[in-house]
Formats: structure tokens, C-alpha cells, sequence
């Protein structure tokens, strides 16, 4: 869903925040976000939203996961996160069986041992690539692995935030 800038600016609170949750499960920064209209342009929005999202605590991270599916996995839901996710995931369905046991695998070993899903910006990227990124990611020690799954998360939010407003 696209909606014109001032229509977003016009919204009532509720509402906008649910737009703002779909692009990423950040209670405060989706608040904040709405907090701060108008927005002079889709830009400034965007620029706001990168900016709150650089400040996303390690807890706010993890809670934001639970509205991810694994990679190669559907949404299990039907609002906006779940659209999102589809589009974004397209290009992760892996013809290639061996592709795909290897990102199942690959996705057992990281919830083993980070505790929580890979994450990574999976739009235009292929099975293949994001296969590569998650086993290099399986190499790094837990805080670097969440600084990256928090910048993943940040890039998700801030392409869906873009997609969001015209």
C-alpha cells in the first residue's frame, strides 16, 4: 500500500502506526515517527525514520524478529508485514533443491546458535547470495552478529518506509 504524503500526514494516529509496524515491529520508533508529522516530503520521512532506526536497542531488535519468517518461509500473517515479506522473499524461492536443504540447514544452524531467526535484507538478492551471507554470518561472535541483523533490520524498515509514501 502507497499513500501520498499528506494523506500519511493526515492519518490518525493509530493508523499511521500500523502502517509504520508493518515496515518494522518497533513499538517507540514507529511512534516516534508519527510524532514527528508532517513530513515536508516522502524524504524527509525516510531520513527520520533511518535516523530513529540507528538508535534500536539490542531488545527492540530481537522483538522486531517475531515479525519475520525464516528465509524461504511465507509470512504466517495477512496484514502489511506479510505483504511486504512476499515481495521482498521473491527471489529467494530456490529452484535448486540443494539451495534450498542448504538455507533450511543453514537456518537450524544460525536459530541454534544466536537463538532467534537469520534476518537479512533478502530483496533483489538470490537464494544463492543470501545462502553465502548466512553462512559467513554462522562465523561471527553473538554481538557483532547482532549489530549486523540490526542493520539488516534497519535496511528492511527504511526500504518498506520508502515504499510507503509517494
Amino acid at each position: 500500500m502507497t499513500v501520498e504524503m499528506q494523506a500519511f500526514d493526515e492519518l490518525d494516529e493509530a493508523t499511521a502506526q500500523q502502517l509504520l509496524l508493518g515496515c518494522a515491529a518497533v513499538p517507540r520508533w514507529a511512534a516516534a515517527l508519527v510524532a514527528a508529522r508532517p513530513y515536508a516530503d516522502p524524504a524527509a520521512l525516510v531520513a527520520r525514520a533511518e535516523e530513529l532506526a540507528a538508535g534500536w536497542t539490542g531488545a527492540e531488535v530481537v522483538q522486531a524478529l517475531a515479525d519475520h519468517p525464516r528465509i524461504g518461509e511465507r509470512h504466517p500473517g495477512t496484514g502489511d508485514a506479510a505483504r511486504h515479506s512476499a515481495g521482498e522473499q521473491a527471489g529467494i524461492a530456490a529452484g535448486d533443491s540443494d539451495v534450498a536443504a542448504r538455507l533450511a540447514a543453514g537456518n537450524r544452524a544460525y536459530e541454534e546458535r544466536f537463538d532467534r531467526i537469520f534476518l537479512v535484507r533478502a530483496a533483489g538478492r538470490s537464494a544463492e547470495e543470501v545462502l553465502d551471507l548466512l553462512e559467513q554470518r554462522l562465523t561471527h561472535d553473538p554481538l557483532t552478529e547482532l549489530a549486523v541483523t540490526a542493520g539488516q533490520l534497519r535496511e528492511i524498515a527504511v526500504r518498506r518506509v520508502r515504499g510507503l509514501v509517494s
